[in-house]
């Protein structure tokens, strides 16, 4: 697939990652021509300081992975990380108040941060899809779209499950063709991200993403 290395975000989210990790995966984007990478906030200016001379862009996570934060919370998170050189931020939603019903929480929550962000960094919002059904999926896709987000996003990583085919597609029908999707979660193979990209995803969260291009250089079906 041509270019499949624009649609990874390059991913090192764990909470015991150390600088030296960081500085791998800045080295890979650098050598691969990642998307982004995304790291926590802490990192965001060390890698903005390393790729500043790259195409690679420098992706956060807000509100991450809970989401249940308070909006002032998240607003400031996306400041400070805007500061530190972030131009993608990846907002976890409040999932408590979407499976409450309140949805006019989530959306003011979402809107916050998009305002926040607004020219200077894209906004993913996160649904965490494996907590959902597909109904708060739906309204979860359409509150982002409703707020002006950027891309709606599967999963953090952290909830138990990831991204799945049938969730890329939901989403994709949910936001319609011009809005991003991001699948995020459990995506670690050449397979899996074509099938997530043939689905409606426009990028792809991993921390897979040298093995992923690896298998492509080996394949033929692109």
């Amino acid at each position: 697939m041509e270019n499949l290395a624009t649609y990874i975000d390059h991913t090192q989210l764990k909470p015991d990652t150390t600088k030296e990790k960081i500085a791998q995966i800045v080295k890979e984007a650098k050598e691969h021509h990642f998307a982004s990478v995304c790291v926590n906030p802490y990192w965001v200016a060390y890698c903005y300081n390393e790729l500043k001379a790259t195409q690679v862009k420098v992706c956060t996570v807000i509100g991450f992975p809970l989401g249940a934060t308070t909006t002032f919370s998240k607003v400031a998170e996306t400041n400070k990380a805007i500061e530190d050189g972030a131009t993608e931020v990846d907002m976890v939603i409040n999932i408590g108040a979407l499976k409450s019903g309140d949805k006019q929480t989530v959306l003011n929550d979402i809107e916050a941060v998009v305002q926040a962000a607004s020219g200077k960094a894209l906004t993913k919002v996160i649904i965490e899809t494996s907590l959902l059904t597909d109904e708060e999926k739906v309204i979860a896709c359409q509150l982002a779209k409703q707020a002006k987000a950027d891309f709606v996003k599967t999963s953090t990583g952290f909830s138990g499950g990831g991204a799945t085919v049938e969730d890329i597609r939901l989403m994709r029908e949910t936001v319609g063709p011009d809005m991003g999707v991001k699948a995020s979660g459990g995506v670690r193979d050449l397979a899996t991200t074509k099938a997530m990209i043939e689905a409606g995803a426009t990028r792809i969260g991993a921390s897979a993403g040298v093995a992923i291009l690896n298998d492509e250089q080996g394949d033929s079906t692109y």
